[in-house]
Parts: C-alpha cells; structure tokens; sequence
C-alpha cells in the first residue's frame, strides 16, 4: 500500500480534510498523508485508544467510510495497521488508522464533505456523539 511516495498531490489539496479529522474526538492530532505514483492518496492517524469516544469514532468511520451503504459505497478504505508488536510495543503506541481511496479522481476535501455531512455536528462537541 505505501508506494515510494512523489508529491503528484499538493498539501493544500489535504488541508480540509486533516483539519476536519483533527477535530474529531479521539484523534491524536499528527495526521500524516501522501500520494502514490499512481496519484492514490491517503491520510494516516492515530487513535487515543482510552479516550471514552474511541470505539464510537472507529465504528462511524468504518460505517461511512468502508461501508456508506449497499448502493452508495465511497471509493475509500478504512483500516488499522501496525509494526509488529512483539518488536514495538502495544496498541496505545502503535497502532494507527489509515484512510485510502481506491479512486484517484476522488479528492481529500470531497471525503471531508462526506464525513461532515453524516457526522455529528458540530464533530468536535461531545454531548452530540452517541455514547451508549
């Protein structure tokens, strides 16, 4: 999936979006990001696995980015991924969350207006997630 990454995306294309995931309850703000050579792009991040809306945040990103629904399907993949454990450490440090599009003609900021539009609003107010 990491490709030897070349610049076929100017940052200002992923600036929406980083700032928008910012803000979403739970993430650690250090978003990293890129393209392939094939101008496939995504965002990496990490999750404060602690935080009391960690679970709620991972289960609406799956739903809205892997799975929207069965005819309205984003080209985007949501998934963790990890070093080896037994040579790093555990979750808390090393795992991160990925965001990929399979769709080169698919842009950061029209997956931003995705996110924004089905998650809860304002997405950096607490009391507007459901915590049950």
């Amino acid at each position: 999936m990491f490709k030897k990454i070349k610049k076929h995306m100017d940052d200002r294309a992923f600036k929406t979006l980083t700032e928008f995931i910012e803000r979403i309850p739970a993430i650690n703000p250090s978003i990293s990001k890129g393209t392939d050579e094939d101008g496939i792009w995504w965002v990496k991040f990490s999750i404060d696995i602690e935080h009391k809306l960690a679970w709620n945040v991972v289960q609406e990103l799956g739903c809205i980015v892997n799975y929207l629904s069965i005819n309205e399907r984003l080209p985007t993949v949501f998934y963790p991924v990890s070093p080896a454990p037994y040579m790093n450490g555990g979750p808390e440090d090393f795992l991160s969350w990925v965001i990929e599009t399979k769709d080169k003609d698919f842009k950061p900021g029209t997956l931003k207006k995705w996110l924004e539009g089905r998650l809860p609003n304002p997405v950096d107010d607490l009391g507007e997630w459901n915590m049950e």
